[in-house]
């Protein structure tokens, strides 16, 4: 019987989806964060629940061929990367065979699928992070990353997945609000001022964009921080503070105030320039999500008699990237900002076929119905919970050739891929695409058609 603190050898055949290793002792699974599958291994037995368990790894005893040297001295402190410790083609192949796990779970579809499709940047492709800020033990200022399933913060030095000016600004700015005594917020009393620290690179034109999350309605010396971090950055063309005052791990608020510079910074996508505001929605590996869209629309087997329906459009990425292959492209989407920003977007490319509407996806159908518009082919982003059961139903009730799903969670998407195939929608085509080299995350691209097409 296996006890708490127990060490014993284990042979791992297997592995998690987050990018544990698991093993098996007596017929009992133990998930072991940091091996790989094929090694024999040295745990320590740290939980047991009723049927599985979590150990740590102490040693390796016969190492996998796939094995590296991590070359991050945060990993594996930082809850950020999961496969630092092996090759980017084992990682590769987790992903593919985690997304077919999902589907065959979730959709009872047993396909091989066609090997994950690489990023072209593993190092310094994030273009946005989102840094916790608050207190060390010696009650410094730091920010970083949370630890693995805590929310304590690991202080950053250097992260390798996004640009090293990440790391200069979040150390600048943790000085200043040190050396001004602003108070940080702390999640156990909500008190406290400043909550997090954003930043987003346009990865094309350079431009920065600096958020700052804060407890409150105005950020002291914040005239000081501006004249300070644009001298040392000039890259920085806009900084914003951002109202978040609930007691919610949700990182931004709804309202956001300019403190200083350009409401908006341009990045280029697919040859399509795009305006991003703080709350924007953009995929943070820009070079990779350029890999993704063009494989969304090459299996969308567009046509200049298309009219296309982009569902969760944010800024309109999608849809304007696609709108020179269609006669027209609508666009829908809940969050007003992202709206407007996708209006301003198609402006300024000069694009006169694609319309942005505010409102449910779900209800789009009946301003479709109402304006005598009939999509032929649709394409659904939706966030990790997946899509709405109601718009699934309005897709098909809309009746589109081809349906083509960006997922970001394998999970929800074979969820999803059922409920279509419950209304007649079959999966011809799925197409992993790695967006977030080094953690667990894994996109699909999914081609939906009406059975008998």
């Amino acid at each position: 019987m296996l006890k708490k603190n127990d060490e014993l050898e284990l042979l791992i055949t297997g592995t998690t989806h987050d990018g544990s290793g698991v093993g098996r002792h007596e017929g009992f699974a133990l998930f072991v964060p940091g091996a790989i599958e094929g090694e024999r291994v040295q745990v320590r037995v740290l939980k047991l629940l009723k049927n599985y368990g979590f150990a740590r790894l102490l040693a390796v005893l016969e190492p996998s061929p796939d094995r590296i040297d991590s070359d991050c001295s945060l990993w594996p402190r930082c809850g950020g990367c999961v496969y630092r410790q092996m090759t980017y083609r084992k990682e590769l192949s987790i992903k593919t065979a985690a997304v077919e796990s999902c589907l065959k779970k979730g959709a009872g579809m047993e396909h091989t699928l066609p090997p994950c499709l690489p990023s072209p940047r593993r190092e310094g492709y994030r273009n946005k992070c989102q840094l916790p800020v608050g207190l060390d033990r010696d009650g410094r200022v730091v920010c970083g990353y949370y630890g693995k399933n805590s929310h304590r913060i690991v202080p950053l030095q250097s992260c390798s997945l996004h640009p090293p000016v990440f790391d200069r600004i979040a150390v600048s700015f943790c000085r200043f609000l040190e050396s001004h005594k602003i108070s940080v917020y702390s999640e156990e009393n909500q008190r406290g001022l400043v909550r997090h620290l954003c930043l987003r690179l346009a990865q094309k034109t350079g431009q920065i964009m600096m958020t700052v999350v804060i407890n409150g309605d105005r950020l002291p010396h914040s005239g000081q921080l501006v004249d300070t971090l644009t001298r040392q950055f000039p890259d920085i063309r806009s900084i914003y503070l951002n109202h978040n005052r609930r007691a919610t791990n949700v990182i931004m608020g709804q309202e956001c105030t300019l403190l200083w510079g350009e409401e908006r910074i341009v990045d280029e996508l697919c040859g399509i320039r795009l305006a991003l505001s703080p709350l924007s929605f953009y995929q943070v590996n820009r070079d990779a999500a350029e890999t993704l869209y063009t494989l969304a629309a090459k299996m969308a087997q567009l046509s200049r008699e298309d009219i296309l329906l982009d569902l969760y459009c944010g800024v309109g990425s999608i849809g304007l990237t696609m709108s020179g292959q269609v006669k027209e492209v609508y666009g829908v989407e809940v969050v007003p900002t992202a709206v407007e920003d996708a209006r301003k977007n198609a402006t300024l490319n000069g694009i006169e076929n694609a319309q942005f509407i505010c409102g449910d996806c779900k209800d789009a159908v009946d301003y479709f119905a109402q304006n005598g518009i009939s999509p032929t082919a649709v394409v659904l982003d939706p966030p990790r919970k997946g899509c709405d059961v109601h718009v699934i139903d309005e897709v098909t009730r809309l009746a589109p050739d081809r349906v083509v799903m960006i997922s970001c969670n394998p999970a929800t998407m074979a969820r999803d891929v059922a409920l279509f195939a419950e209304r007649g929608y079959t999966a011809q085509q799925i197409q992993p695409v790695d967006l977030f080299p080094r953690t667990s995350h894994v996109e699909c691209v999914v081609l939906l058609s009406k059975a008998g097409d």
